[in-house]
């Protein structure tokens, strides 16, 4: 239909010939129809007059009276709104998909906790107590708790906790289906199976809220609900009191909301372009809106106020000597614990430390649960938690080094022992995002009244964390389904809600919230089944956004307002002898071109501060 249409254009201004290019737009009003009508009587099945009855009511006029380019081009764009809507339908389609392939699908099963004569087996076939054996690096299966071994976890799937958490039989702990076990062997009793497993619980609401959202009617159904049925009467009144047919389907013709249908859209791809320049993508109309309604903005912790990897926030150093950093990074650097990367990532920047030229290791032992101890030229360098000062007979003070405070905060210990002296005490953890504390202050200026964060991590950090921010409130402990069931919390209480964050353990909230927004570099299934996406992950564009959107709303209502006028004028005209179909086509034209013009000030907007502003 687009080639048509462009022929159309192209035979009828390039080369005069009005009468093929009369062919190819009756050829496109024509084919356009089909799916028009079905749409119309499928709505009025359930008593609904949608647009769609209008739309091919106009244009099967337009075709009677010889309004062929009026009847194509009307069917196209509308055509092509809908085209555009389908699209970003099946790619959210795809997202679920795509999350689904990512649970366990097999198992290795055991008779005992400590048989290792597994047998695998599919994880439909799994039952409640049944035990399973876990290896380093493989997913666990189901929910359950640990009866044998211990290991370090990889939750942030489920929790999006940014650090492994070790986890043993001696406490009985508990583990979830489609976490990682990052190091030891484990063997786990089912305690929940199949869908009723807290990652089977994120698929099933991620489904049911697209089901729902799917449903929603845009803008142009809801006006329609009303336009259409007073455009209709007018015509038929018309017809049946002047018995003049032409005058009735003029009155469809003219009637029919060209401005509207493409001013409307033209609004919103102009916003979505002025957002993606400024690193902002928005999936549709619809999200601007939302957007531009929300009141209350819900984070994630871990990945979106954070920058999701461990860090060291907070060091001591005994001694005035760096020569225990070049230890520490030489030892670090042989352990893959995430907690190791950020020491020797401090040692670099912070102490400008050659990591390409660090000093030789000749022994390493890895102690499961406590830390590492390595020798490093001669040097006998232990590097871990307090359990392992006390292994190695090391003595150290906490007070004096302001570690309580640190373990308030939620940070891990690191100590760095070097023959058997202490040097070295690092707190570690999710550091905030250079640019979180100031698009927090801008979004509470734009006139955002609650900000909220929900996390998986103990309460003592989300506290540390939110008094840091000036949050409203700092809910910790959570797993997926607590924080849709907070948003839908909030919604009960009139609240529009938008929910940002980056992880799979997010899904659920970013769907049951009014709108969901992701962080750019999160992963892939966050990004697709969210709303607004802020690219290369910029905390900072959030504000932008909430002004871009608002900005979009009200140059739509503008066009919306010049389609009515000129609906308004063009009948007024009809009826009072100064406007005829010729003129009206002329009129009906001239207000598209004006809503383009209008729709398209919004490119040449300017953001200052994250606030929209003219040239």
């Amino acid at each position: 239909m687009t080639v048509f249409v462009a022929a159309a254009l192209l035979l009828q201004y390039a080369f005069g010939l009005g009468f093929i290019s009369n062919w190819l737009y009756g050829a496109v009003g024509v084919i356009g129809l089909v799916p028009l009508i079905i749409k119309a009587i499928n709505s009025l099945k359930f008593k609904v007059v949608s647009i769609e009855l209008l739309v091919s009511v106009a244009v099967i006029g337009a075709l009677i009276i010889g309004e062929f380019s009026e009847a194509g081009i009307v069917t196209w764009l509308f055509l092509l709104g809908e085209v555009i809507e389908d699209a970003t339908l099946a790619k959210t389609r795809s997202a679920i998909k795509e999350l689904t392939e990512l649970a366990p699908q097999t198992a290795w099963r055991v008779e005992s906790p400590t048989d290792r004569n597994a047998e695998e087996v599919d994880v439909d076939e799994i039952d409640e107590d049944d035990y399973l054996l876990v290896k380093t690096g493989s997913q666990v299966p189901v929910d359950g708790r640990i009866v044998f071994g211990d290991g370090h976890l990889d939750e942030a799937s489920v929790t999006g906790e940014p650090l492994p958490r070790h986890k043993s039989a001696e406490g009985s702990d508990e583990v979830f289906a489609g976490t990682n076990l990052t190091d030891g062997t484990i063997v786990v009793q089912a305690t929940k199976v199949g869908e009723d497993t807290v990652f089977g619980k994120i698929l099933e609401l991620v489904e049911e809220a697209e089901d729902s959202k799917t449903g929603a009617q845009r803008f142009i159904d809801r006006f329609s609900k009303y336009y259409t049925p007073v455009v209709l009467l007018i015509a038929l009144i018309v017809g049946i009191v002047t018995q003049d047919v032409r005058l009735a389907i003029t009155i469809l013709v003219l009637g029919c909301p060209g401005a509207l249908v493409i001013g409307v859209p033209v609004s919103n791809v102009a916003g979505i372009g002025l957002g993606a320049r400024h690193g902002v993508l928005a999936k549709g109309a619809q999200m601007l809106q939302s957007l531009s309604e929300v009141d209350t903005v819900v984070f994630d912790k871990t990945g979106t106020l954070t920058t999701g990897h461990p860090a060291v926030v907070h060091a001591q150093t005994l001694s005035e000597d760096v020569l225990a950093w070049h230890l520490a990074a030489s030892a670090e650097r042989e352990s893959s614990h995430p907690l190791a990367a950020a020491i020797v990532e401090y040692a670099r920047t912070t102490h400008s430390i050659d990591i390409a030229n660090l000093p030789a290791v000749s022994e390493t032992h890895v102690i499961a649960g406590k830390g590492i101890v390595a020798s490093v030229e001669g040097h006998h360098v232990a590097i871990g938690n307090e359990a392992l000062l006390a292994a190695e007979n090391i003595a150290h003070t906490t007070g004096d080094n302001d570690t309580n405070e640190w373990k308030h905060q939620g940070l891990s210990l690191v100590y760095v022992a070097v023959d058997g002296q202490l040097r070295i005490i690092a707190g570690i953890g999710d550091a905030l995002r250079p640019t979180t504390i100031t698009a927090l202050s801008q979004l509470r200026e734009r006139g955002i009244k609650h900000l909220v964060m929900l996390s998986g991590d103990g309460q003592a950090t989300v506290d540390a964390i939110a008094g840091e921010l000036g949050l409203d409130e700092a809910h910790g402990g959570l797993l997926p389904q607590d924080k849709a069931d907070f948003i839908k919390q909030l919604q009960t209480q009139g609240r529009k809600v938008a929910f940002v964050g980056d992880g799979i353990n997010d899904s659920p909230a970013l769907v049951a919230a009014d709108l969901g927004i992701a962080m750019g570099n999160g992963t892939a299934t966050a990004v697709e089944i969210s709303d607004v996406v802020l690219l290369n992950s910029d905390i900072s564009k959030l504000p932008t956004a909430y002004s871009i959107a608002r900005s979009t709303v009200a140059n739509t209502r503008e066009n919306i307002g010049i389609a009515l006028a000129t609906v308004l004028f063009l009948f007024i005209g009809l009826f009072a002898g100064f406007i005829y179909m010729a003129s009206g086509m002329l009129v009906h034209e001239a207000s598209i071109l004006i809503v383009v013009v209008n729709a398209l000030r919004l490119l040449r907007k300017k953001l200052d501060g994250g606030q929209v502003r003219k040239n």
